[in-house]
C-alpha cells in the first residue's frame, strides 16, 4: 500500500481540462490534439483532514451553496478589505479585557477580595498600600507582558498592511502601479515578482513561463520549505500575453478554511474554464524560481484562507494546576472554618464580659472624654468584624507568592529542557522546544503514549527495495545504477541512485521478448507518470552536467520516480498539460488528459494519458485492497495470486506496498469519460462528488502491472525507547495508515510486539461483525484472567506472574463502525486490558477519536506524538502533544506543546525531565502549603 501521506489523505478535488496547449517543444514524437490541466503536483498529501472538528467552512461546497462572482480587473468594494489585524487589544479595550482574562483565575478573585477587605479601617490589619502591592505586582507584570506582545502584533500588522504591490490600472493594457496591501480589493489584478510575497489569495492568470507554471514556497503558511507548483490556465496565459487584459467573470466558492482545496470556473470568450487547487496561490506564499506571475484577487483580508486558519491550538491546563485549584477550595473552607470559630469564640467572650467592656484595656465601650461609644458597634457587628479581621490575619493560608514561584520554576524548567544535550538532535541541529510553559509537570505523569509510525518511529526517508512485475519478484538488487539522459547536449542525471535488479535491467534492455519488454516498460511508465512529482534541474560544478531533483511532498512518490529513473525511464519535464519521459534514451511526450486524485472511498489515484502512438491509457496505483477489486481477475488469476503473495512477503519485511495497474481506453470510452470529466471539473459546487463518480466509472477492468516495496527505516534508538517506556508502566499505542502486515512487522522490529504476546485482531466490514469480535475479545481477556497491570510488566516479571500479555490489532475500517457508537465502550474495555494496541489504516480524525476514547474515560494522562499535519488532531486532543520536526513540514510542531527531533528523546523527556519537573513542582507546592498552614495554625492557636 502507498504511504498514508501519499494516498490516504489526498484531496478529492481535481482540476479540469485545458484547451489545446502551448506549442510543443522539439521532440521526436507526435502528440494528441487534446489536453487537460493536471492538479497541483504538490498538493500536500500528508496534510489532509488534519482538523479535529470539521466545520461547515471546511466541508466540500455542495449544490445549493452560494458562489462568489469576481469581475477580473474591476475592483469591488462589496467584499471585506485586505487590511488584517492579529492584535488582541486596542488602547480602549486593553485594560478591561486584560483584567478580565487575568481574573479568570479564581485565586486572583480571592486575593482581590482580601485586598478590598484590608481597605476597611475596621478590619485593616496590614497597611492599606502594602496589602495592594502583591496582587498589583502580579497583575502589572502580566499586563506589561501582554501589552508588549500585543504591541509587536500591532507593529507587525501595520508593516504588513502598508506593504506595496503592483496592481493593474483599470482601462490600461498591462500598466501596473504600486498600491498598499490594505487598499487591495477583490477583482484587482496583481503582478508579483520573484521572491515577493503574495498580498492576498489570487488565481493565476499568467506567468513568465510560457507553459503557465509558477513555483511558490509556503513556508509562511505551513512551515514547509520545499517548492510547490501552481499553474495559470492556457486560455488566460495566451489572452494576457496578447493584449494585457482579461475581460471575464470568475465564479468561486465562498471563503472557507480548507487551504488545500479550491473550486471555481472562469467565463472567458463564452467558454467555462475549470479552476482548482493548482490554480490558486494563497496569501503569505513567496514566488520562487519564476520571474513574475499575474493573478486576480479572489479573497482578501480576514477572508483569506490563512487568516481563517489563524486560530491557535486549544489551551491546556496542567493536571497539577487543576489539583491546585481543588486544594485552594479546600483551604478556603478551612479558612472560613477557622474564621468562624474565632468570631464565635470572640462572641462568647463578649457575652461573658459584656459588663466589663467599659473598663477593658484593649476593648473599651466608652470614651470618657466625650461620654460616647468609643470603638463598639454592637454585639452582632462586633462578631462580624472579628470574622473579617480573622480572614485578613489567616489569608496567607492560600499564598499568592506560590503562583509567582510556579511561573518562575516553569520558566527555569523550560530553559533546562532546551539546554539538555540528551534532547539535542545533531542530524537536524534542532533543540528541544517548550511551546507551552504551563504543562511542564504533566510530562512526569504520562500513562499512555499514542504514536504515529511514519516519520515518528521511522525516518520517513523512503528507499525503493523491490518490485513484483506481472507475478515475478525482482528483489535481488545490490548495486546502485546511475542512469543519465542527454538533453540539449547536456548530461542530466537523477540526484538519487537506487539499487537495481540486474535481471530486470537485462530484460528492459532487450534481454526478453518484445511483449515482456513492453509490459516492463508499462510498469515503469506508470511509476513515472502516475504521480504529482515535478523535476527541477540543478546546476553542478561541471557545466556539461545537470542534476534532476524530483520535488514532491510525498517521499513515497519520490522514491518510485527515482526507481523508474534508475531503470532508464526518466521523468524529464512536467507542465500544465503533459509530461516528457526519456524511455531508454528516447524522449516521449505524454499528454495528461485527466487525473483523479485519491479519496478515502476509492483508496487509489489514476491518470489518463495520451500516448505518442495515439492510444489513450489509464494508469492507476493504490492500495491492494482497492486495486484487486477493479481488475480482470478471471483473465489474470495467476498474476493476481502471485502479486498478492509477493505483497504479503513485502509487508512481512516491513515494506510499504503499492499496486500498479493499467487499462487501454477505446475512443468511445474516452469520449464518454471526457464529456463527464469536463462537466464534473467545471462545476463550482459539488465538484468532488461528481469527480469521484466519474473516476469510479472509468477505473474498472484494470490489468495488474505489478507491485512495489519501499523501505522506511526505523529511527535510531526506537526499540530501546519503547521497551524502556513499557518497563516504566507506560502503555504505547501505534496509530498508522499503513496496512496491517506492515504495521505488525514494524511492531516486532521496534520491540512493541513480542513472540510471547497473544494477538487479538479485529478486522471487520460491518457493525455486527465488529460487535461479535469485541465480545469474543472480552471473553478472551476474562478467560485468560488478564489485568491491566500484568501487561505492563517486563517480560521477566510477566513470566514470573504467570500472566499472558495481550496485543490488540484493529484497522480503520472497523473503527468506522466502533467510534462514536455504543461499541466504543466495548473497545475501551478490551484496549484497557491490553498492553499493546496497534491501529492500522486509520484516518486523521480516527486518531483523535482513539485518544479521546482513553482521555474521556480515565484519569490517566495521555501523550500524542507525530510529525505530519495528519497528526495535528491527535496532538491537540491529547493532554500533552509532542511534534517531531521531520520530513513533512512543521504542521505538527506548530500545533504541539513540545517539539523535538527524534522519538528516542521521549525517554529522557518523560523519565528524567518530566519526573523531576513533576516532583520538584509538587514539593514546592507542598512546602508552601505546609509552611503557610503551620504559620496560620500557630496564629489561630
Amino acid at each position: 500500500m502507498a504511504s498514508e501521506r501519499t494516498l490516504l489523505d489526498a484531496s478529492p478535488d481535481a482540476p479540469s481540462p485545458l484547451p489545446p496547449p502551448q506549442p510543443e517543444p522539439p521532440l521526436r514524437t507526435e502528440r494528441l490534439a487534446f489536453s487537460v490541466d493536471i492538479p497541483d503536483p504538490f498538493l500536500p498529501s500528508s496534510h489532509r483532514d488534519h482538523q479535529p472538528d470539521p466545520s461547515a467552512s471546511q466541508r466540500e461546497p455542495q449544490e445549493g451553496d452560494e458562489s462568489r462572482a469576481v469581475f477580473v480587473g474591476e475592483s469591488s468594494g462589496a467584499f471585506v478589505g485586505n487590511s488584517i489585524r492579529t492584535a488582541k487589544y486596542s488602547v480602549l479595550t486593553f485594560l478591561p479585557r486584560n483584567l478580565f482574562e487575568q481574573f479568570r483565575r479564581l485565586s486572583y478573585v480571592y486575593f482581590l477580595a482580601i485586598t478590598v477587605l484590608n481597605q476597611l479601617p475596621q478590619v485593616a490589619v496590614f497597611g492599606r498600600g502594602a496589602s495592594v502591592l502583591p496582587l498589583a505586582f502580579v497583575l502589572f507584570v502580566t499586563a506589561v507582558k501582554d501589552a508588549y506582545e500585543d504591541f509587536r502584533r500591532h507593529r507587525s500588522d501595520r508593516q504588513e498592511n502598508n506593504r506595496l504591490a503592483a496592481v493593474l490600472v483599470p482601462g490600461t493594457a498591462g500598466e501596473f502601479s504600486p498600491k498598499k496591501w490594505k487598499h487591495i480589493s477583490v477583482g484587482d489584478v496583481v503582478r508579483v515578482a520573484s521572491s515577493e510575497t503574495l498580498p492576498a489569495d489570487i488565481v493565476l492568470l499568467a506567468t513568465s513561463d510560457s507553459t503557465g507554471v509558477a513555483h511558490v514556497q509556503t513556508v509562511n503558511l505551513d512551515g514547509e520549505t520545499n517548492l510547490k507548483t501552481r499553474y495559470a490556465k492556457q486560455e488566460t496565459q495566451l489572452r494576457f500575453s496578447q493584449d494585457g487584459s482579461i475581460g471575464s467573470v470568475l465564479h468561486c466558492e465562498q471563503p472557507n478554511r480548507n487551504i488545500y482545496g479550491f473550486q471555481a470556473n472562469l467565463e472567458i470568450d463564452g467558454k467555462r474554464v475549470s479552476l482548482g487547487p493548482s490554480n490558486i496561490v494563497l496569501r503569505g506564499c513567496e514566488l520562487k524560481n519564476t520571474t513574475w506571475a499575474i493573478g486576480v484577487v479572489v479573497y482578501t483580508g480576514k477572508e483569506t484562507k490563512v487568516m481563517l486558519n489563524s486560530s491557535g491550538a486549544p489551551s491546556k491546563r496542567s493536571r497539577l494546576e487543576t489539583q491546585l485549584n481543588r486544594e485552594t477550595v479546600i483551604l478556603s473552607i478551612m479558612l472560613i472554618g477557622m474564621c468562624t470559630t474565632a468570631s464565635v469564640l470572640a462572641g462568647i467572650w463578649l457575652l461573658n464580659h459584656r459588663g466589663d467592656l467599659e473598663f477593658t484595656q484593649f476593648f473599651r465601650q466608652k470614651d470618657y472624654t466625650t461620654h460616647k461609644n468609643y470603638n463598639y458597634y454592637g454585639m452582632g457587628m462586633q462578631i462580624f468584624i472579628t470574622f473579617l479581621m480573622a480572614v485578613i490575619v489567616y489569608q496567607v493560608i492560600i499564598p499568592i507568592s506560590l503562583y509567582i514561584s510556579m511561573e518562575l520554576v516553569r520558566l527555569g524548567q523550560a530553559y533546562f529542557m532546551g539546554a539538555d544535550k540528551d534532547l539535542y538532535d545533531e542530524s537536524s541541529r534542532s533543540k528541544f522546544q517548550c511551546r507551552a510553559l504551563n504543562i511542564n509537570e504533566d510530562l512526569g505523569q504520562i500513562k499512555y503514549v499514542f504514536s504515529d509510525k511514519t516519520g515518528t518511529l521511522t525516518e520517513n526517508k523512503m528507499e525503493f527495495q523491490c518490485a513484483s512485475i506481472r507475478g515475478v519478484d525482482y528483489s535481488s538488487g545490490k548495486d546502485t545504477n546511475g542512469y543519465s539522459v542527454v538533453v540539449d547536449d547536456l548530461l542530466w542525471t537523477p540526484k538519487m541512485e537506487v539499487r537495481t535488479d540486474p535481471q530486470l535491467l537485462k530484460l528492459l534492455r532487450g534481454g526478453g521478448t518484445d511483449e515482456e519488454r513492453m509490459l516492463f516498460l508499462e510498469f515503469f511508465l506508470a511509476l513515472a507518470a502516475c504521480n504529482t512529482i515535478v523535476p527541477l534541474v540543478l546546476d553542478t560544478r561541471d557545466p556539461k552536467q545537470k542534476l534532476i531533483d524530483y520535488q514532491g511532498e510525498s517521499p513515497d512518490e519520490q522514491a518510485l520516480v527515482y526507481a523508474a529513473a534508475s531503470y532508464g525511464i526518466v521523468l524529464v519535464e512536467r507542465t500544465s498539460g503533459y509530461v516528457v519521459i526519456d524511455v531508454l534514451g528516447e524522449k516521449r511526450r505524454f499528454d495528461i488528459l485527466g487525473i483523479h486524485e485519491f479519496d478515502s472511498d476509492r483508496k487509489r489515484m489514476s491518470v489518463i494519458v495520451g500516448c505518442p502512438d495515439k492510444t489513450v491509457k489509464l494508469y492507476v496505483k493504490g492500495a491492494d485492497s482497492s486495486l484487486f477489486v477493479i481488475t480482470k481477475k478471471s483473465l489474470e488469476l495467476d498474476i493476481v495470486r502471485a502479486t498478492e503473495a509477493h505483497l504479503h512477503t513485502y509487508s512481512s519485511l516491513g515494506l510499504r506496498t503499492l499496486v500498479v495497474g493499467m487499462r487501454e481506453l477505446s475512443q468511445p470510452e474516452f469520449e464518454e469519460w471526457q464529456l463527464a470529466y469536463e462537466n464534473a471539473s467545471t462545476a463550482v459546487l459539488g465538484r468532488g462528488n461528481l469527480l469521484r463518480s466519474v473516476a469510479a466509472n472509468i477505473e474498472s477492468n484494470v490489468h495488474i502491472l505489478g507491485a512495489t516495496g519501499i523501505e522506511d527505516k526505523l529511527q535510531d534508538g526506537v526499540p530501546e525507547a519503547i521497551e524502556s517506556l513499557r518497563q516504566a508502566d507506560i502503555k504505547v499505542w501505534i496509530l498508522t495508515g499503513d496496512k496491517q502486515e506492515t504495521a505488525i512487522s514494524i511492531g516486532y522490529s521496534c520491540k512493541l510486539l513480542t513472540n510471547d504476546m497473544t494477538q487479538i485482531v479485529i478486522n471487520n466490514n460491518s457493525k455486527e461483525s465488529c460487535r461479535k469480535s469485541l465480545e469474543e475479545a472480552l471473553a478472551t481477556t476474562k478467560k485468560l484472567g488478564i489485568t491491566s497491570s500484568i501487561g505492563m510488566l517486563s517480560p521477566e516479571l510477566v513470566s514470573e506472574s504467570a500472566g499472558i500479555t495481550l496485543a490488540l490489532i484493529i484497522d480503520g475500517n472497523s473503527l468506522v463502525y466502533i467510534l462514536e457508537t455504543e461499541l466504543q465502550e466495548e473497545l475501551f474495555k478490551v484496549a484497557r486490558e491490553c498492553s499493546v494496541v496497534l491501529c492500522c489504516r486509520v484516518a486523521p480524525l480516527q486518531k483523535a477519536g482513539i485518544v479521546a476514547l482513553i482521555k474521556n474515560r480515565t484519569d490517566d494522562m495521555t501523550l500524542a506524538i507525530g510529525d505530519g499535519a495528519n497528526d495535528v488532531s491527535m496532538i491537540q486532543m491529547a493532554d500533552v502533544g509532542v511534534g517531531i520536526s521531520g520530513q513533512e513540514g512543521r504542521q505538527a510542531v506548530m500545533a504541539s506543546d513540545f517539539s523535538m527531533g527524534q522519538f528516542r528523546f521521549l525517554l529522557p523527556l518523560l523519565l528524567v525531565n518530566g519526573h523531576w519537573n513533576y516532583q520538584r513542582m509538587s514539593y514546592m507546592i507542598l512546602y508552601n502549603f505546609y509552611k503557610n498552614a503551620t504559620f496560620v495554625l500557630v496564629l489561630f492557636w
